[in-house]
């Protein structure tokens, strides 16, 4: 899912989203909150009709802000006390105000309140705190929901790295039989190994029927490993926030096209792209942009930015849709040796090795020559 924070994806359209394959884009609840306030929300309609988005929309609770702006937070049983980013102003978010609020943004995929913590806390108490409250805050999510027939409710299991205690929320989140289940708390600086056993552990607990969100994960390698261990959905800024210093993300790798290198390349900026960057100009819709072109202006104009968040929208889109075809074919451990092969053409040896223990774990051998 792309990630349009305030009701928007930066640098673009609700059109160009939508040309890019998008139909589920993600909003934030606290943001949303502060401004334009759920007053405004409830006049114009909710977050569809504000954005003018005519697709589906996720909204995060607001607890992820406990970690990103953990010196204006203050975590207690009732809820989260922020001061406002903006002017200072306190803000509680309760469980029940966290889904009000989600109810007047109108989100297709509404998610808990949770307690989150980083991953890499050494505090195994604290850590144990946030699980159990996760846990009663989602009962109070649940009673609180006035909309459960046109709004899916998430649950989030939190726990850290700490497999037993993610085993213990796993049991707990799925007797509450939310229509959809995510995990919380990663991408916070640890190992991609540790990252990748607590993935495994949970997914292989969880019903094979229900949605499985894997919270902040967006870069590709993470991606398509995250699948083979049971995951579905996922998020990150990364696409977009990194097309800002002018890199591209090919299926060879991120390209940063400010280099001088492709001050005079007239080429696309990836060959064979279907998005409407790269297409050629005689092809509808096509702007046949060329990495000399995103070079010039990387550095001084916004249109570069533009551009290049159009690519890499529409790459992770596209390498997702490629995901679930190889998955529905039973071709995935096939796909998973072509994807790193492009990656990494010159050798097997810059593999990561997180990645080939991980996909060892369930069953592929990246370095094996295997077709199938």
């Amino acid at each position: 899912m792309p990630v349009a924070t305030q009701a928007s994806l930066k640098g673009l359209t609700p059109e160009q989203l939508e040309e890019t394959g998008c139909r589920l884009c993600l909003n934030n609840t606290y943001h949303l909150g502060l401004r334009p306030g759920q007053d405004v929300l409830a006049a114009v309609g909710g977050a569809h009709k504000l954005q003018g988005w005519h697709h589906n929309i996720l909204t995060d609770s607001g607890g992820f802000q406990m970690v990103s702006l953990l010196k204006l937070a203050k975590v207690t049983e009732e809820g989260v006390e922020f001061l406002s980013p903006h002017d200072g102003t306190p803000m509680l978010l309760t469980p029940e105000h966290s889904i009000g609020l989600q109810n007047t943004i109108g989100s297709d995929i509404i998610m808990q309140l949770d307690d989150v913590l980083v991953t890499t806390s050494p505090d195994a108490g604290r850590m144990r705190e946030a699980m159990e409250r996760s846990v009663r805050w989602l009962d109070r999510c649940i009673a609180a929901h006035r909309n459960p027939g046109t709004q899916n409710l998430f649950c989030i299991v939190q726990g850290g790295l700490d497999l037993d205690m993610r085993r213990e929320c796993c049991a707990a989140m799925m007797a509450r039989d939310t229509p959809g289940i995510a995990i919380g708390g990663l991408s916070g600086g640890e190992a991609k190994a540790d990252y990748c056993r607590v993935v495994a552990c949970c997914t292989e607990l969880f019903p094979e029927l229900k949605p499985r969100y894997v919270m902040g994960i967006g870069y590709p390698e993470d991606l398509v490993v995250s699948v083979a261990l049971g995951a579905d959905m996922f998020d990150c800024v990364w696409p977009t926030r990194t097309a800002r210093f002018g890199n591209a993300v090919t299926r060879r790798g991120v390209l940063n096209l400010r280099n001088a290198r492709y001050a005079s390349d007239f080429g696309p900026v990836e060959d064979g792209c279907a998005c409407a960057c790269c297409r050629p100009r005689d092809q509808q819709g096509g702007l046949g942009v060329t990495r000399a072109f995103v070079h010039h202006n990387a550095a001084k104009e916004t249109v570069a930015a533009h551009l290049l968040t159009i690519h890499n929208v529409h790459y992770q889109l596209d390498l997702m849709r490629r995901v679930r075809e190889a998955v529905v074919a039973d071709e995935y451990p096939a796909f998973l040796r072509r994807f790193f092969a492009d990656l990494y053409p010159d050798s097997r040896a810059d593999y990561p090795a997180w990645a080939v223990e991980a996909l060892r774990g369930v069953g592929v051998d990246l370095l094996s020559d295997d077709e199938t």
